[in-house]
């Protein structure tokens, strides 16, 4: 075997999340002897295979080729692996004839340095590292003896992060010859239960990946297999070459019944939070626009094509405006204005007439769009809950006006204030990317850059639907106070629709009994706070049951989210700062042996004993030339003693009455789909509305079936808000705005006058500013019950603060009111007497009984003694049940 191996600097422009692994063959002659099929240059790559684990979001892939040299010389064979720019190498080995040459990960000088003596010793070696797009290409070439066999086997890791709904792993396949024993093979496993799962290749038509594809989820584990046959491979039936060239694309999402999910494990915690059904939140965009003279031609078109496309998808209540530069500024209108029909028409017209001029004052241009948005609310153009964002899209270094960086960058801060999100595109490579990821990053936006290929203003539209759509802003994550350490970030500016927020950090007391986060932000309507509780003791019986993939994967998912957030706030840190973040990263990088922009690895192969050294670096990108209001957090709804009045059960309704320390009920029976009046005040506009459903099986008997409330609506007139409550379900309406929680959230939700709080699985509690407070109780039934389903119980506190022209089925009895009960002698139930009752003038036979009150406990409940009321309250009711009957809910 020859004494020497060298690895290859190759650049890739391709996207995603990937992974070859393919051995590239120099074109050689082959000696005479004839050699089997898949033998290419005298090597046979025998086996390829690409392991994707992916647990809660975090991918652990390794990709492995095996080859061996059929020819009487010796070969040189190249290991191409194209892998994420945001995943970090953690294992590389080389195994020749069964000797194994691993990697080791080093900090960047000691490895430079090992490496440059390997060079001036005259020895081949090289610096493994690429960029482009998306991917990254890790390229090493080794020489193999006549018969020898080669293993590479490389192992990178990556938190998947959510984008437009779906998590990708993108894998890019080119093996270039046919491969005897070829497989892709992915195993997801996600604790929230995976909801969609699909996987598709560029390379192939849907019917002969079917062929060799298999994908199957079910609960929590999903699994995609692609396994093609040589003959599979062909790009004809006679062809020797492979038609495996391209994406091979998997994707997936997990079930979102509660928008929080926190896992916990050996200590250390990760907090998934992705809210659905929320409204959006109206933004006012102002998009600031190069137009000098560099961006003739397609890069013009290219931005024009981009924001007519984003026209179209701007909502109603949105505000916009552009500024143009080059060497000068001008704007499209003094002021923002709204996204109506017309407007948006008139913007398509300016938009078509755009065209290039001069130079680049990019801060001139910043400047005016800060503080257009700026004055927008000072002046209450624009809706109080509502958000701002700049998008600037430029190809160029300033050179007009103030041309300083740092400069620049001081002046934008300034003006922005942290108050909105500044977004920066870098069109091409003539520019100083460094400065717009600087910038966009210290004002809680981000950078991209623009490729300048056919596709950049599907690019320009992607980067704008990425962030059409905030749900939330001014997120924060808070946890029990001295309970947590190390904590990554927490605070967001805004949660997009389609993302995810992620936060890890470790356990003080592993030996807690529960662990709480909250989740506050403002929505478009109203603030919220969403409340995930994990019971330790449930979460340590789960992960006994559950095989999980990887045991340590989320100490790993930490310290991966902790070094990626360290080395982007080391961007914009000076002095004892960056020096404390890069230490800080350094020594979480060579801890879990990644391979970060500060750590190199460092592959050393013995021969002839001296070492021959090759070293994998991490490329950057250049390589191309508010604070959420507090609100408060009810666990469990303790109510007062007195007076109460509540309808649960059959629907049997409850009137507690102080005065005689004593109570009333009665029951309404009425048919599945009848909606009852339960309180309307018409002082303070306040109604609610209950619908009764039946049992499964319908009985229709009316002694023996079983009727509850399955549905209840809330809702106030005088701040246009209504409430839809299910067992299922929770949705809300401020005027037409429209917001869904499931009954898995718990989440307190707040406005000016009201907050609602939905404690998971219990209860809801509805508090109307200083007046009554409802309470909703949820009864679950067993799911395979054969004749019972899920219903609501409704419960009022606070009565006295209606009207005193409250009425309805519960709202009459809010009033002081009297009874007496006389003669109480045994009834038809030797357990349960009879009486004599005189109420409104009306002299009824009543029962004594009891029912029961399920505030504080919704599975056992308290027993509340009563006197029974017969025939659907009559005599106690003012008129008769049947007048309480209504059309609909609202």
């Amino acid at each position: 075997m020859a004494s020497a191996w060298r690895p290859c600097l190759i650049l890739a422009l391709l996207s995603g999340l990937a992974a070859s692994g393919f051995p590239r063959i120099p074109s050689r002659p082959l000696g005479k002897r004839s050699l089997p099929e898949g033998v290419v240059n005298g090597i046979e790559v025998y086996s390829t295979k690409i392991s994707c684990k992916v647990t809660s979001r975090f991918a652990h892939n390794v990709v492995t080729t095996r080859a061996v040299n059929r020819a009487d010389t010796a070969k040189e064979v190249s290991f191409d692996v194209e892998l994420p720019k945001t995943a970090f190498i953690t294992n590389f080995t080389l195994t020749i004839d069964g000797v194994t040459y691993p990697g080791n990960v080093k900090e960047k000088e000691v490895a430079k340095k090992q490496y440059e003596k390997a060079v001036s010793q005259g020895k081949t070696a090289g610096l493994v590292k690429a960029s482009g797009r998306k991917l990254e290409k890790f390229t090493v070439s080794v020489n193999v003896a006549a018969g020898s066999k080669v293993t590479f086997e490389l192992t990178y890791e990556e938190l998947l992060k959510r984008h437009k709904g779906k998590y990708e792993m993108f894998l890019k396949v080119q093996p270039k010859q046919l491969v005897k024993h070829f497989e892709i093979e992915a195993d997801i496993y996600e604790p929230q239960g995976i909801s969609s799962l699909d996987a598709e290749a560029s390379f192939i038509t849907n019917d002969l990946l079917g062929s060799a594809l298999t994908k199957s989820f079910s609960g929590k584990k999903g699994r995609v297999s692609f396994k093609p046959s040589m003959d599979q491979q062909r790009s004809c039936p006679t062809c020797t070459d492979s038609l495996i060239k391209g994406d091979f694309i998997i994707t997936y999402d997990v079930n979102r019944e509660s928008p929080a999910n926190v896992q916990i494990v050996n200590g250390y915690f990760v907090h998934f939070f992705a809210p659905q059904g929320l409204p959006v939140v109206p933004k006012s965009v102002v998009f600031v626009i190069d137009v000098s003279g560099s961006m003739h031609g397609r890069k013009m078109e290219q931005t024009k094509d981009a924001l007519l496309k984003i026209l179209e998808d701007m909502k109603q209540e949105d505000y916009l405006n552009f500024i143009l530069f080059s060497g000068d500024v001008t704007t499209w209108k003094d002021n923002l204005v709204q996204a109506t029909p017309e407007n948006i028409e008139e913007a398509r017209t300016f938009v078509k007439n755009i065209h290039d001029r001069g130079m680049t004052n990019i801060n001139d241009a910043l400047l005016r769009a800060i503080s257009m948005l700026n004055k927008a609310r000072e002046e209450h153009r624009v809706p109080e809950r509502s958000t701002s964002i700049v998008i600037m899209l430029t190809d160029g270094d300033a050179n007009v006006g103030e041309s300083r960086p740092e400069k620049i960058q001081e002046n934008v801060r300034n003006a922005i204030g942290g108050k909105f999100p500044l977004y920066n595109l870098g069109f091409g490579n003539n520019l100083n990317y460094n400065f717009l990821e600087s910038m966009a990053l210290e004002n809680h936006g981000l950078a991209r850059r623009i490729y300048e290929d056919s596709d950049a203003n599907v690019q320009l539209q992607g980067f704008y639907e990425e962030v059409a759509n905030p749900l939330l802003t001014g997120v924060e994550v808070e946890y029990p106070e001295n309970a947590i350490q190390d904590l990554t970030q927490n605070a967001y500016h805004h949660f997009y629709d389609g993302s995810e927020i992620v936060v890890a950090g470790r356990l003080l007391d592993e030996d807690m009994n529960n662990f709480k986060a909250d989740v506050k932000g403002h929505g478009a309507t109203n603030d919220l706070t969403f409340t995930e509780e994990v019971d330790m003791k449930e979460m340590e019986k789960a992960l006994k049951e559950q095989d999980y993939i990887f045991g340590n994967y989320i100490e790993r998912l930490w310290a991966y989210l902790t070094i990626e957030q360290l080395l982007e706030k080391r961007k914009n840190a000076h002095g004892e700062e960056k020096e404390n973040l890069t230490a800080q990263a350094l020594d979480l990088s060579l801890k879990y042996h990644f391979v970060t922009p500060l750590t190199s690895m460092v592959v050393t192969k013995p021969e002839d004993n001296e070492d021959q050294t090759a070293i994998a670096d991490k490329p950057g990108e250049d390589t191309e030339a508010s604070v959420a209001r507090s609100m408060a957090y009810l666990t469990s709804y303790q109510p007062p003693q007195i007076p109460y009045y509540y309808v649960d059960g059959d629907p049997h309704f409850i009137i507690r009455v102080p005065q005689k320390d004593d109570a009333i009920c009665f029951n309404i029976d009425e048919d599945p789909g009848t909606v009852l009046r339960l309180i309307q005040d018409p002082v303070t506009g306040l109604t609610v509305n209950g619908q009764i459903i039946g049992d499964k099986g319908g009985n229709s008997d009316p002694k023996t079936r079983k009727t509850y409330f399955g549905k209840l609506g809330i809702a106030s007139a005088h701040m246009d808000f209504r409430m839809e409550v299910t067992p299922e379900k929770v949705t809300l309406w401020n005027g037409a705005a429209q917001s869904t929680f499931s009954w898995l959230d718990t989440v307190t939700i707040s406005q000016d006058g009201l907050s609602v709080t939905i404690n998971r699985k219990k209860n809801m509690v509805v508090s109307f500013g200083d007046g009554v407070t409802f309470v909703v109780i949820l009864h679950q039934v067993w799911k395979k019950h054969p004749v019972h389903q899920d219903f609501l119980g409704f419960y009022v506190v606070d009565s006295h603060r209606m009207s005193a022209q409250t009425h309805g089925l519960l709202g009459q009895f809010f009033h002081p009111f009297d009874f007496e009960v006389s003669d109480i002698h045994p009834g038809s139930d030797p357990t349960k007497p009879d009486a004599t009752m005189v109420v409104k003038n009306h002299r009824l036979t009543v029962t004594r009984g009891s029912q029961k009150d399920y505030r504080k406990d919704v599975s056992v409940g308290t027993k509340v003694a009563c006197w029974f009321v017969h025939n659907n309250g009559e005599g106690l009711i003012d008129g008769v049940h049947s007048d309480y009957i209504i059309p609909e809910l609202f």
